[in-house]
């Protein structure tokens, strides 16, 4: 693990990147004069073209896979996913249901390959490269999923995968400062406790630490300052979700609305920028991460399983 002679780096990805028109531009921005250096695609996302044309128009942002298998429709033919999808969209809209049915064996694994190759081809189909994969709603560390993408990432080039190992500094005051939404708050933080209970290392290159599934909707300034006072040597990733709360959002189903305007400003303000530039932390992106690893590193990092 990290160790004091080591620097210390930051990856901030943003998520939800193809979900909306509005969400594409705010990513855009908090990357061209903020500091998110990456983003996670959805490739069923109404805005995909949107986002693919953003990408192509602004290479220095590293774009990722945001797996999606819970939301909107599949990029496979609900028939031929039959027991993942129907023709109103995914069978099961929350992780833990998907879970709970891929123990139950409710969901087939073929069905689910196929759904993972499907969205890896449309994303590599566009012209872009898989920087990295991640899930929407954290679906990619479901154990019968990862047992998937450890075998199929590969196949598609894919070297780095997010690690969602949540270190949380400061929860008491979080909590305290944002008591009228305790409840929310510390619902994901039991959620980020359960993600990391169940996530395996990866055999992908990952960051070193993981920040922002507790704060989602509540992320500000005093919440990255503790961040970047608690990032260890070696390289951590903030996960978090610019956008504009316009009419297109309003069609999509996410709780996450004039929270994603706060973050844009956050990510945008010159308070962070200089509060990351005084505590000497180097903004990266998964493409200098895999990049920074010797070649034999990689090829046992991406060999397959444990």
């Amino acid at each position: 693990m990290a160790n004091s002679d080591r620097p210390r780096r930051f990856i901030v990805t943003a998520d939800d990147f193809g979900l909306t028109r509005g969400v594409n531009d705010a990513i855009v921005l908090a990357h061209r004069e903020g500091i998110v250096t990456a983003a996670s695609l959805m490739v069923n996302g109404r805005a995909f073209e949107s986002a693919v044309a953003l990408a192509k128009a602004n290479p220095e942002l590293d774009v990722g896979l945001h797996l999606n298998l819970t939301e909107g429709q599949p990029i496979s033919d609900p028939a031929d996913v039959s027991s993942l999808a129907m023709g109103r969209g995914f069978r099961y809209n929350h992780p833990v249901s998907l879970a709970i049915a891929t123990v139950q064996g409710k969901v087939r694994v073929a069905d689910l390959e196929r759904e993972i190759r499907s969205q890896c081809e449309r994303m590599l189909s566009s012209g872009l490269r898989i920087s990295h994969v991640d899930g929407h709603k954290h679906v990619h560390v479901i154990p019968a999923v990862r047992r998937l993408l450890d075998s199929v990432l590969p196949d598609y080039g894919v070297k780095a995968m997010r690690q969602v190992i949540e270190r949380m500094p400061g929860l008491h005051g979080f909590l305290l400062k944002n008591y009228r939404a305790c409840g929310q708050v510390f619902e994901q933080y039991l959620l980020a406790k359960m993600v990391a209970a169940i996530s395996r290392k990866a055999p992908f290159v990952s960051p070193d630490y993981f920040y922002g599934l507790t704060q989602t909707g509540f992320l500000d300034f005093d919440a990255f300052a503790n961040i970047i006072h608690d990032m260890k040597a070696g390289v951590s990733e903030l996960m978090c979700h610019p956008g504009y709360a316009d009419a297109e959002l309003d069609q999509v189903p996410t709780r996450l609305r004039s929270q994603r305007e706060r973050e844009l400003e956050l990510l945008t303000s010159g308070k962070v920028r200089d509060l990351i530039s005084r505590s000497g932390v180097e903004l990266i992106n998964y493409t200098d991460l895999v990049g920074a690893l010797p070649i034999k590193s990689i090829a046992s990092n991406c060999s397959g399983g444990l």
